[in-house]
């Protein structure tokens, strides 16, 4: 098992990322459009990942492995791109990204509760229906 601090800054790097990529897709989106702009953030993302492929080889050929559902993964990228780029000119990037956090705690919870996706099941119970509450507020009061 990994050291609790370690997954917490993998964590806090992978929020961070969130925080300065966001309005990056957003300034391609209003400059260019949201398509291009899809387009260039998983151009450079795919050219930025076949480095360590090629050096270190790569898994590719056994794609046929996984579930079939799981290879619609990117079209979630695209979502999450589309709508960063729509919610950051319109509510700032501090509401875009609660209000993406708070659908990622929403659809974790079912995940969890139900032991969807390979999840660890964990029950919802009342003080985590009261942590979803206190985000949603948090959502209402930061872009209202």
């Amino acid at each position: 098992m990994q050291p609790i601090f370690f997954i917490i800054l993998v964590g806090l790097l992978g929020g961070m990322a969130i925080g300065v990529q966001s309005p990056m897709s957003s300034i391609i989106s209003q400059r260019l459009g949201v398509m291009e702009s899809i387009f260039i953030v998983h151009a450079g993302g795919a050219l930025a990942v076949s480095i360590p492929l090629l050096v270190f080889g790569s898994r590719l050929g056994e794609w046929r492995s996984v579930p079939w559902y799981t290879l619609g993964a990117g079209i979630f990228g695209l979502i999450v791109i589309f709508s960063m780029s729509y919610m950051i000119p319109r509510i700032g990037v501090a509401g875009a990204l609660i209000t993406l956090l708070a659908g990622q705690l929403f659809v974790g919870s079912l995940l969890d509760h139900f032991g969807w996706l390979g999840a660890a099941q964990r029950v919802m119970d009342i003080p985590r229906m009261i942590g979803l509450g206190v985000v949603m507020l948090g959502v209402w009061l930061t872009v209202k």
